[in-house]
């Protein structure tokens, strides 16, 4: 089965690599172009191991075709995304008619696997080796040394790939080959493709079972972190009602819980620690934003002044008023209450937006069906709204109580009497009643400030009833100044072109100097927010806003506005006192009613109907089936969560029977691999392999070293023992056979040739054997072999 086929099997061979083929050039073309995209074939058969094989490139190093200049650069990168994963094995598989020395997939392995733990050398093509040369000191590990050794096997060649020859006859031949050849009989048994399959099943066990721990921890970390999160999914049937029906109330229960929580408050994980929302937001509009409108809305002395002016002489008409009017009073008083609904309004508005951001944040969790969570926000959005205009319609109605009746006896009233007197001492003595009290820390920018001077960057100020400080950080230990507050004004700076900062200033009405030799102090926060709660805090302290004056009407106003009529001055002064004194009484009540009109009449209520209402509403709304439908994207994430939670659970459970059903075998002990990086430089760590250029190597009983030795002399006599190894000693015999005192076992040698006498003429028994007599016993055992091993291959593969 491929991959990019999924369902369509293929039973027949040539199907197969025609596919393979066709996928190949629907990648990368028809004109040798490359990708990195694998093509997945799965194999089904009883005859094959459970072993998954990567079948990477070989390194081109000319770019041909379509293949881009970069070929090799990109097959390396290629090579390495598989081979630096931990979890696998290499296969470097290196033709046995090449150098070994030169060997790439040696090379690339080398820099992955330094230790050469997960490297298992494979020769290829021992068949095709020239006549007289073996790999035996290779695959005897004796040669050029891995820690796992090397494999040799012998593939179908060409022609009988072209000839169709089938793999069962292609592994007999393998067979056959390994135990008829001298140099490798003894060793057929760890040679070959059945036994590199066998090997490469036990160590990818040996690997499986190193890895088993890191991944079991990694595994069941994940499964405990999907756990919570698949709880619900786990016996959710998208058809059942009463799963529906049931999720729905669940969701209305924690939305109630949520928003309560949100405007109470409370100390759970989700309280927002980034900025203020929910109930502390509300809580700000309720004691700074609306203090802040409302003086903001009646400070400008001045204009009251000459509000004031007016109405006394209007009240008087042509007549010399001798004492002050109480209708002065009420006129000035009732324009002064009228201006409060826009700030109270304003106050309502902003609410309700927070409240709206409140339910929009609790209804998130709804997100899985889109239209249950569309339903709620238009039923609670709808309510809040209703609840908006009856509290706006009470608010103006307490306003209207207060234009109704001026109460003259209130216990703060000043009154008459005392008007005067009290504006006379305050003007005196000049104290203020909060004392020196600290209203407000935090950091702000100076604008106006160059950056020779310090300026342009965050100060930590402190705020009291007297005077604002700043120091260089927040210990408060480095004062950089302090300026008195008394007779500053507040006023809104125009942001810059590129300034992203909100700016206000400090300055003196008067003209003077605020701060050495600069007329204002320019302050600038980050938010809106944050200067609207400066502005609060600066209130406080007595510091009011700037507000634009009118235009004046003609010189004849003008003259008006600034007469020195004595009598008018102190009338006007006693009003003023009156004004701000009954005023204090009304702001007072207005900054205690208006919030508790809308935690009545909008907060509670609402909190009120999501608890009570809200469900009843839902379910008369429309069809609960059609509302509780899942979007699209809930149901893939519940899909992917549940087949990740299968996946994880099973790998868990596979991973339980490898740990107890596997053997595992003892990793090889190191051996000097230092060949590879220092071959070039020292010939002698680094022999010629036998597929280069190359002496004709011993027979089966010659030396471990892969060099025959010189012939001997021509008088005949034997030459001396030459060792090729250091460390000198005898040769090494082939394994299995104990003790070095026998002989050298009666094998005839296939070496043919004057060179291949003269080799045989000096190992063990052969320099007995008479030269008539070689070349037939040589063809005699050797046929004897062939045919003994063709009757047993017969019988087993019959």
């Amino acid at each position: 089965e491929f991959l990019h086929c999924k369902g369509k099997k293929f039973t027949n061979f040539d199907e197969i690599r025609k596919e393979i083929e066709d996928e190949t050039d629907r990648v990368t073309g028809s004109n040798k172009g490359i990708s990195n995209i694998p093509i997945n074939l799965r194999v089904y058969s009883p005859h094959v191991l459970n072993l998954t094989l990567i079948d990477l490139p070989g390194l081109t190093k000319v770019a041909i075709g379509d293949q881009p200049v970069d070929i090799e650069q990109q097959i390396k990168n290629m090579i390495f995304q598989f081979i630096r994963k931990e979890t696998c094995l290499i296969l470097a598989v290196t033709p046995a008619n090449t150098d070994l020395a030169n060997s790439d997939a040696l090379k690339l392995a080398k820099e992955v696997d330094p230790q050469g733990v997960r490297t298992i050398g494979v020769i290829t093509k021992l068949d095709l080796m020239d006549e007289g040369t073996d790999a035996r000191d290779i695959l005897e590990n004796k040669l050029l040394p891995l820690r796992r050794g090397y494999i040799g096997v012998v593939n179908r060649s060409q022609k009988d790939i072209e000839g169709r020859k089938d793999i069962h006859q292609a592994l007999a031949a393998e067979r056959k080959f390994f135990l008829s050849h001298p140099s490798y009989r003894h060793i057929a048994d760890r040679l070959g493709t059945p036994y590199l399959q066998r090997v490469l099943n036990q160590q990818l066990t040996n690997h499986i079972r190193d890895t088993l721990p890191g991944l079991r921890d990694k595994l069941q970390k994940q499964m405990l972190t999907l756990e919570k999160e698949v709880e619900e999914y786990k016996h959710f049937q998208p058809g059942d009602t009463s799963i529906k029906t049931k999720a729905m109330l669940q969701m209305i229960q924690q939305l109630q819980s949520d928003f309560e929580r949100t405007i109470e408050g409370s100390g759970s994980a989700l309280v927002n620690t980034n900025e203020l929302s929910g109930g502390a937001k509300i809580n700000r509009i309720f004691h700074e934003r609306l203090r802040f409108e409302i003086v903001k809305m009646a400070c400008d002395e001045k204009e009251l002044r000459r509000e004031i002016s007016f109405a006394i002489r209007n009240i008087h008409g042509i007549r010399v008023g001798l004492f002050t009017p109480d209708m002065a009073f009420e006129a000035i008083v009732k324009r002064q209450i009228a201006q409060l609904k826009e700030p109270v309004i304003k106050c309502v508005d902003l609410v309700v937006q927070e409240l709206s951001a409140v339910v929009r944040s609790c209804t998130d969790k709804m997100a899985r069906y889109p239209r249950l969570r569309e339903e709620t926000e238009r039923i609670i959005t709808t309510h809040i709204r209703e609840r908006e205009q009856r509290c706006k319609e009470q608010i103006l109605l307490l306003i209207d109580f207060e234009l109704a009746y001026m109460n003259t006896n209130h216990e703060d009233f000043i009154g008459f009497a005392n008007a005067q007197n009290k504006s006379e001492n305050a003007n005196k003595t000049g104290a203020r009643q909060l004392g020196n009290q600290v209203i407000r820390k935090g950091h702000m920018v100076i604008q106006n400030l160059g950056i020779m001077k310090g300026g342009s960057r965050p100060y930590w100020f402190v705020l009291t009833s007297e005077s604002i400080s700043w120091y260089k950080d927040e210990d408060e230990k480095e004062k950089k100044y302090m300026l008195p507050l008394d007779g500053l004004k507040l006023r809104d700076i125009e942001q810059g072109f590129m300034s992203r900062r909100v700016t206000f200033a400090l300055f003196s009405p008067d003209g003077r100097n605020v701060y050495k030799d600069y007329k204002q102090l320019e302050l600038s926060c980050e938010t809106v927010e944050e200067v609207e709660s400066w502005k609060a805090s600066f209130l406080r302290a007595g510091v009011y806003p700037e507000k634009q004056e009118t235009q004046e009407n003609g010189d004849e106003s003008a003259s008006e506005e600034t007469s020195t009529d004595p009598q008018l001055e102190r009338q006007v002064e006693t009003i003023r006192n009156l004004v701000d004194s009954y005023m204090k009484i009304v702001t007072k009540t207005t900054r205690d009613m208006v919030p508790k009109a809308i935690m009545m009449l909008i907060i509670n209520n609402t909190k009120d109907f999501i608890n009570g209402e809200l469900l009843a509403h839902l379910y008369a709304s429309g069809d609960q089936a059609q509302m509780m439908e899942e979007s699209a994207e809930a149901a893939s994430r519940r899909e992917e969560m549940l087949r990740m939670y299968r996946a994880c659970r099973d790998a868990l459970r596979i991973i339980g029977d490898v740990s107890m059903a596997t053997v595992s075998a003892p990793l090889p002990p190191p051996v000097k691999n230092d060949w590879l990086p220092s071959g070039l430089d020292n010939p002698r760590l680094s022999p010629p392999s036998p597929g280069g250029p190359r002496k004709p190597a011993p027979t089966a009983q010659g030396s471990a070293g892969g060099r025959g030795p010189p012939p001997p002399p021509a008088s005949g006599r034997p030459a001396p023992a030459i060792p090729n190894r250091p460390g000198g000693g005898a040769p090494p015999l082939p394994g299995g056979r104990p003790g070095g005192a026998l002989p050298p076992p009666l094998l005839p040698s296939r070496v043919t040739g004057a060179v291949g006498g003269a080799i045989t003429q000096q190992t063990g028994a052969n320099r007995y054997i008479p030269d008539s007599m070689r070349n037939q016993i040589n063809q005699a055992v050797g046929q004897a072999a062939i045919n003994e091993l063709s009757g047993v291959f017969a019988q087993r593969f019959k």
